[in-house]
């Protein structure tokens, strides 16, 4: 399935983001997208013309162009009158936290207890740790020598740091993008 993102997107033409171009009044070439939906519930009908779905999309789909062209399929139209995010990167709600909850912690300075640490969001990748010439190494924006298939790491250091998610190509570990304080 493939549909169009909107013109209030956050996607670049002609070097400016389509919603600049649009509140100029300006229109930007937008190409489809390839998106998967891998569920399309009907949870409930709220009244003879509202009705209240759950959506399970791939990345890149944007929901409430997906509610027009499923009005457009009708014939009908449609229009989102609510959106709520239930899962992102692999994190339910069960793991979300409000953002009051986390100022009143921060004001304590309580915040980490209430955050995940950065690597969580990469645990489905592979954990490589390298000794302390290839953190020198690393820290410093160098290749490093490491054994492994070649893929993609979640590289710590041997104090335990998380350094960077790096590729592994043929032995030589390289940064796709680092986290370590400079």
């Amino acid at each position: 399935f493939t549909h169009y993102p909107p013109l209030d997107s956050a996607i670049k033409g002609v070097g400016y983001y389509a919603y600049e171009l649009a509140r100029r009044g300006q229109e930007v070439e937008r190409q489809p997208r390839p998106i998967t939906i891998e569920a399309l519930d009907l949870l409930d009908q709220v009244s003879p013309t509202e009705y209240t779905l759950r959506v399970r999309c791939s990345k890149g789909t944007y929901v409430r162009t997906l509610c027009h062209d499923i009005g457009q399929a009708l014939g009908c139209g449609a229009a989102l009158a609510g959106l709520r995010r239930t899962q992102a990167a692999g994190f339910g709600l069960d793991r979300a936290v409000r953002l009051e909850d986390v100022l009143a912690a921060a004001d304590r300075g309580e915040a980490e207890r209430l955050l995940l640490p950065v690597d969580a969001y990469f645990g489905g990748y592979p954990a490589l740790t390298v000794d302390e010439a290839g953190e020198k190494r690393v820290r410093s924006g160098g290749s490093v020598r490491a054994a492994g298939g070649d893929g993609t790491y979640r590289v710590y250091g041997p104090g335990g740091a998380f350094l960077m998610l790096g590729r592994l190509e043929r032995g030589a570990l390289k940064t796709i993008k680092s986290f370590y304080e400079v």
